[in-house]
């Protein structure tokens, strides 16, 4: 019995997470109401409300199950240290955004929440400032500044791959950004 009940529920969450994201393709959290949700599921709102209090509990929910399972994603890698390192954990995190294409390009487009951006840019500070704080005698608050502007960046970069007809691969990205941090922009343009 409990074995159905669970199928039951992740079916439920599986098709308002689609019901979610289909929504937000077109509008912002704010103008989703929970009836567009329930009927786009095949749900009634009482099941809703059995596992979430709203549309934004909803929203926090999957932006906080892709945040642990990119976490978890990046765990599983034994990262170098340095350039390199730094590298080997953005070819991965590009890498994980392709797999998960859809998601992300409605959670870091117009219709996203910036509250998401800087979840995403949390994971990455949290393994990048640390290296460049041993890399570079930078005192803590510079380290957060420095990194919040690529950081910032970076976003904007990914959302133009996520957009493009033809992307580039997540190697390619990588490395296209590792240049940018590095070098700034002076060696594309000069």
């Amino acid at each position: 019995m409990s074995t159905t009940t669970d199928r039951r529920v992740k079916y439920t969450k599986m098709v308002l997470r689609e019901s979610l994201i289909k929504k937000l393709r077109d509008k912002p959290i704010a103008r989703i109401t929970i009836k567009e949700l329930c009927e786009d599921a095949d749900i009634n709102r009482t099941t809703f409300y059995a596992h979430y209090t709203d549309q934004f509990d909803l929203l926090n929910k999957i932006q906080d199950a892709f945040i642990a399972d990119i976490n978890s994603y990046l765990d599983q890698f034994a990262l170098e240290s340095g350039d390199s390192g730094m590298l080997q954990l953005l070819s991965k995190i590009f890498e994980y955004i392709a797999q998960n294409d859809e998601l992300c390009r409605v959670l870091l487009g117009s219709n996203g929440v910036v509250d998401f951006q800087t979840k995403v840019m949390q994971i990455v500070s949290t393994r990048i400032v640390v290296e460049w704080r041993k890399k570079q005698q930078v005192d803590e608050a510079t380290a957060q500044y420095i990194y919040t502007y690529v950081a910032t960046g970076s976003i904007g970069v990914i959302r133009k791959w996520l957009l493009d007809t033809n992307p580039k691969s997540p190697q390619e990205m990588a490395h296209l950004v590792v240049r940018m941090v590095y070098k700034g922009i002076e060696q594309f343009i000069l």
